[in-house]
């Protein structure tokens, strides 16, 4: 499978990686085990990158596939964390969690964060920093929604590594267009910056128009690696082939019998509006009538970030 450094890092990745965010309890919350053989099964293939985050709980399931082949992956990880302190926790759990002495990337995980995104985590940004001194992080980055955000961090020298989202559609992109961020994921290449794709098939929405989308994506300048869910050897036989130019339309992924779709359940809801705050695709709405959220479903991303934000485990997949 192609490879790419990733940017000034010196990283070398292969152009698709194992995005594990689907099999956690964000979404079909998979077990440990299970987990394992697909993430093991992906390495043996020849995928040398993994995307997790503190978030997703799949902490587990990576350090044990690791120990099961004996293959050391590039593996990025991110946090919400917006001080020093939540910081340094959220560093000492995924070393701990992957019993790893140091993480090759760690991001600010800054969804539907504004512009000043820098300034109000500028304590957690400060400590990934300092890892990077010690040579614990090897690359410090930004996962993000926002084209003005992606801007920024092109033109910042403490940011080596750029994760913003990108689709045919513009699903879940804020503060800009397509076009916009093509050219500031441009930018972000011509600087030097190692940039990683997310949601190119919008959290699953397009997975019926999957090569239409991938060629897509795949058609952007500057980009290193394509970050893309999977939840079985099925699926990552067939990422892989695909990426190595063997595709085969009869073996496309289809949403045929298959749902990952959420939902409110109302009589559970208690307006919190806790899933509105952390919705990155601005896809939950607050019904001040009725006081209860709900959800704009042409706008979800199916990522499962609200069902971590509710207390009342009011949100289901249906």
């Amino acid at each position: 499978m192609k490879k790419n450094i990733l940017g000034n890092t010196g990283l070398e990745v292969t152009e698709l990686c194992f995005g594990a965010l689907p099999m956690g309890p964000l979404q079909k919350n998979m077990d440990v085990k299970e987990c394992t053989e697909v993430i093991a099964h992906a390495l043996k293939k020849g995928i040398n990158f993994i995307d997790t985050a503190q978030m997703y709980r799949t902490y587990d399931p990576i350090r044990e596939a690791i120990k099961q082949t004996g293959i050391e992956p590039v593996i990025s990880t991110k946090s919400t964390a917006s001080t020093y302190e939540e910081m340094d926790n959220a560093v000492k759990e995924a070393l701990e969690k992957l019993d790893r002495k140091y993480i090759d990337i760690f991001f600010l995980h800054a969804a539907r964060a504004e512009t000043d995104v820098f300034e109000v985590r500028k304590g957690a940004l400060e400590c990934l920093l300092d890892y990077k001194k010690k040579g614990i992080i090897k690359a410090v980055g930004i996962s993000t929604h926002n084209v003005k955000v992606v801007e920024l961090a092109a033109l910042r020298d403490d940011i080596d590594v750029v994760f913003p989202i990108v689709n045919k559609k513009g699903i879940g992109i804020l503060q800009g267009t397509v076009g916009e961020m093509i050219e500031a994921i441009k930018l972000c290449n011509q600087k030097g910056k190692g940039v990683m794709l997310m949601k190119v098939l919008g959290g699953g929405i397009m997975i019926n128009e999957f090569n239409e989308s991938l060629k897509f994506a795949r058609s952007i300048e500057g980009y290193h690696s394509i970050a893309i869910g999977m939840v079985s050897k099925e699926e990552v036989d067939f990422n892989v082939d695909y990426f190595n130019g063997l595709f085969d339309e009869k073996r496309t992924p289809s949403l045929s019998g298959y749902s990952k779709r959420y939902s409110v359940v109302d009589v559970l809801c208690k307006g919190c509006r806790s899933c509105v705050a952390v919705c990155p695709g601005m896809a939950m709405e607050f019904d001040e009538e009725r006081k209860k959220a709900y959800i704009v479903q042409e706008k979800c991303l199916t990522c499962g970030y609200c069902t971590s934000a509710c207390r009342e485990f009011a949100i289901r997949v249906i």
